[in-house]
């Protein structure tokens, strides 16, 4: 399992930068405006293998739906993952997919915030791209 949070961190700014990949998911998640509990469990199971424990994982998404409801931007949670490398990014972005495609169906705000996402977070299109790809394979 890879640990997206560094060791290294502190842990109030490890805890932040888990709270911000979870709202960036959870964005994604209502930009169709339908946040089902099929996207919070794909968002769960993300921030699980991202290396969030059990114990905490409830409490981070419910710190994450209220900073997400209280944000008018995906900017604040973009800073935070920006700088992390591209393993780690390639696993948030196929947490993306895996929530956009949960309906089977990738809308146009949806593919919009995929291409908006890929410039912010500093991914070769192609890259993501090619996750979306390998996700609706598995659809």
């Amino acid at each position: 399992m890879l640990n997206l949070f560094s060791k290294n961190k502190n842990e109030t700014d490890s805890h932040l930068s888990i709270i911000c990949v979870a709202a960036l998911l959870i964005h994604s998640a209502k930009i169709d405006e339908n946040y089902t509990e099929k996207e919070r469990l794909i968002i769960k199971k993300a921030l699980l293998e991202m290396g969030t424990s059990d114990d905490q994982v409830d409490n981070i998404l419910k710190d994450a739906e209220l900073k997400e409801k209280d944000s008018n931007q995906i900017l604040e949670f973009t800073k935070e993952v920006k700088n992390m490398s591209i393993e780690k990014k390639k696993i948030i972005i196929e947490a993306l997919w895996n929530i956009i495609y949960s309906d089977e169906n990738a809308d146009m705000y949806e593919s919009n915030l995929m291409r908006r996402l890929s410039g912010l977070l500093y991914l070769d299109p192609k890259i993501v791209g090619d996750i979306k790809e390998k996700i609706k394979k598995k659809q």
